[in-house]
């Protein structure tokens, strides 16, 4: 007989990855618009499909709220017919209230971090309660206590020999956002929650909402309009900037811009006009050019997107997170319509760009489609349908 084997102690369990990049992975609309207990998980890549009413454009509206929020924007001005957001099924209480309610989850270097937010659109517009959580941890939450006032009591951890420090915050804005102003980090707890709220700012405040307008993207724009806006009228300066720059992504562009515009395309570039104005042409080789402004309308937005997904947050009128290195952030772009008015050839090519840049992880997008076919087997994208 042989010797029974020694017993050998079981492997480590190896700690879990966490993305260095904040990121956005979840979005929860538990009473939002047409949605009631949605939770929707979000990859690097992720499309919202449905026929028109489903709410996929709610999702990215929500998305978007979120992110002003983050940014440190006011309640009215984020949300200026708030009841339009309240669902209709909705009962106001006994004092004539009703709300939504919204959230989000955050993977990063501090763990999964929950932010959810219940929002009082009638009578009066007002957070009611926020709570942002990490590890099964409240590290911070608010409530309102007397409906007089307009501020909400905040208690937020600290660890030491006081748990939990409390103060007055405003009810019209994210108290999320006002913790770096507050909390000193004197303690471990303290450091938690500002590791916590850091994480969820940088990821909320690195959203950039793309909707490109081709009725505005025909006339030359002024050389100086450096940062894309987000309805991409100015695109020829843009361009004439990314030309300038970085021939490699100018490269990449001319490349996108083959797959995605009808006819020869030998180069994409600009043209400076009287009045220092700017215009972008395509370069057609033996037939000449073909300035941007004659192309129909799906490949403005097609050649929009794709300079979008090619550059990054240095070049799109975005807000900067400064303090953070752009190793450390991952931009998320929000691009409602994202197949709108496209064949399905271009549809496929743009979207196999989006595959591409967002399996990098410096870039994320959360779109919808009315089809989701076209963008249905990319590398990397998954396809959420509504309609089902």
């Amino acid at each position: 007989m042989t010797a029974p084997s020694p017993l050998r102690p079981p492997a480590p369990v190896p700690a879990p990855v966490r993305p260095h990049r904040p990121t956005v992975t979840e979005l929860r609309l538990s009473a939002f618009g047409p949605h009631r207990g949605a939770v929707f998980p979000l990859g690097p890549l992720t499309f919202f499909a449905g026929p028109s009413g489903s709410g996929k454009t709610t999702v990215l509206d929500m998305y978007d709220a979120l992110a002003r929020l983050g940014a440190g924007d006011v309640l009215d001005e984020v949300f200026p017919d708030p009841s339009h957001r309240v669902p209709e099924s909705a009962v106001a209480d006994g004092q004539g209230r009703r709300g939504f309610r919204i959230g989000c989850t955050v993977d990063g270097p501090a763990g999964p971090v929950r932010l959810d937010l219940a929002v009082q659109a009638e009578p009066e517009l007002r957070i009611v309660s926020e709570r942002l959580t990490c590890d099964g941890r409240d590290l911070l939450t608010t409530v309102l206590r007397d409906p007089r006032r307009r501020t909400v009591q905040a208690g937020w951890y600290t660890g030491g020999a006081v748990s939990v420090t409390r103060a007055p915050l405003p009810d019209d804005r994210l108290a999320t956002a006002l913790l770096p102003l507050r909390v000193a980090g004197r303690t471990g707890g303290e450091r938690q929650v500002l590791a916590a709220a850091e994480q969820a700012l940088v990821a909320l405040r690195s959203v950039y909402v793309c909707d490109p307008q081709p009725r505005r993207m025909r006339a030359p724009v002024p050389v100086e309009e450096a940062l894309l806006r987000r309805g991409c009228d100015n695109l020829a300066a843009v361009l004439r900037r990314t030309g300038q720059e970085c021939a490699i992504r100018y490269g990449a562009l001319v490349a996108a811009a083959r797959e995605g515009c009808a006819g020869p395309v030998v180069g994409l570039t600009t043209e400076e006009l009287a009045g220092r104005t700017v215009r972008a042409v395509l370069d057609r080789g033996e037939r000449g050019v073909t300035p941007v402004g004659r192309l129909g309308d799906g490949e403005l937005r097609y050649l929009a997107f794709a300079l979008v997904l090619l550059t990054g947050p240095q070049v799109l009128d975005m807000a900067q997170v400064v303090e953070v290195p752009d190793a450390f952030q991952a931009l998320a772009v929000l691009a409602d319509g994202f197949d709108r008015g496209l064949d399905a050839r271009q549809a496929r090519a743009l979207g196999e760009l989006a595959g591409r840049m967002c399996a990098r992880g410096h870039i994320g997008l959360v779109g919808t489609v009315a089809d989701g076919g076209v963008v249905r087997g990319v590398d990397g994208a998954v396809v959420v349908d509504l309609g089902a």
